[in-house]
């Protein structure tokens, strides 16, 4: 699993290459100076430490004076960071630090719109797997910074049987009990189902939990009026902004939606160099 390290590495690795053509012929190498970075949206601010981490890899002496931390609401205006030192390596990281902010911002800034629409709901709002491949763990931290949850992490620290499980081991049954046999007995299992008989399986072989998914809020309300809070519920699929609020309604446990990281962009967020010594 890559860490966050590796991926400022090859961020960096990406953009300076052999070095920063523009900057170094235009700029001494002991040339100092003073910068500031500025959000250009109203935005929830996410990543911060990441992109101070892309300054440090590049030059361990620039200073810095954070005025925000990770969650804080900005407007636009407010000053995000204040950083000094040598102007060669502040232009340098400067496009991939503010890479890492606007898109980890914009992240935390669209789910915190989500999050906001079902405040005083007794509902929890997660994430998927679906995420920019290398970005993994950076937008699952956005997620947690916009006021939402993360599901599994991955592959390897939680078990959701799916469809395509289900068909090879030849039913919902076969795969509980399979599963139980060869994990520790600490391990919940979560089961995706798509229709009634799908929720009476996943009961009748006591799965921890059950994955409602592509069912309508008929089919939904259903299931959860037959599960009575004997196991989790969670419902997943194609769920919009919109659906939050009824979904909730049914009395469902968790609201997982992909759209919180497949659908969010880049808020604006600039750097200025304000001052040369």
């Amino acid at each position: 699993m890559y860490s966050v390290q590796h991926i400022i590495e090859t961020a960096l690795k990406e953009d300076i290459g052999p070095g920063d053509i523009t900057t170094n012929n235009l700029i001494g190498p002991d040339a100092e100076g003073r910068g500031i970075i500025i959000a250009k949206d109203s935005l929830v601010l996410a990543g911060l430490g990441v992109a101070k981490q892309v300054f440090e890899y590049v030059d361990s002496e620039i200073c810095f004076d954070p005025g925000h931390k990770d969650g804080d609401i900005l407007k636009h205006g407010d000053i995000v960071m204040e950083i000094e030192g040598r102007l060669r390596s502040l232009l340098a990281a400067e496009r991939t630090a503010l890479n890492f902010l606007q898109h980890l911002s914009g992240i935390a800034t669209h789910v915190r719109s989500y999050v906001n629409v079902l405040e005083g709901k007794n509902v929890r709002l997660v994430d998927t797997r679906k995420t920019t491949p290398g970005w993994l763990i950076l937008e699952k931290y956005a997620v947690r910074m916009g006021g939402a949850h993360n599901h599994r992490m991955g592959l390897y620290d939680g078990v959701v049987i799916k469809n395509n499980h289900i068909t090879v081991c030849g039913g919902i049954k076969k795969a509980i009990e399979r599963i139980r046999k060869n994990t520790s007995h600490f391990v919940k299992t979560e089961v995706e189902v798509s229709d009634m008989e799908g929720v009476r399986e996943a009961m009748e072989a006591k799965a921890d939990v059950v994955m409602l998914t592509h069912m309508d809020i008929g089919q939904i309300k259903k299931a959860v009026s037959l599960i009575s809070g004997k196991i989790v519920v969670e419902v997943s699929g194609e769920i919009t902004k919109h659906d939050l609020i009824p979904l909730a309604d049914t009395g469902v446990d968790i609201i997982s939606l992909e759209s919180l990281t497949q659908l969010a962009t880049c808020v604006n967020i600039t750097m200025e160099i304000n001052e040369v010594f």
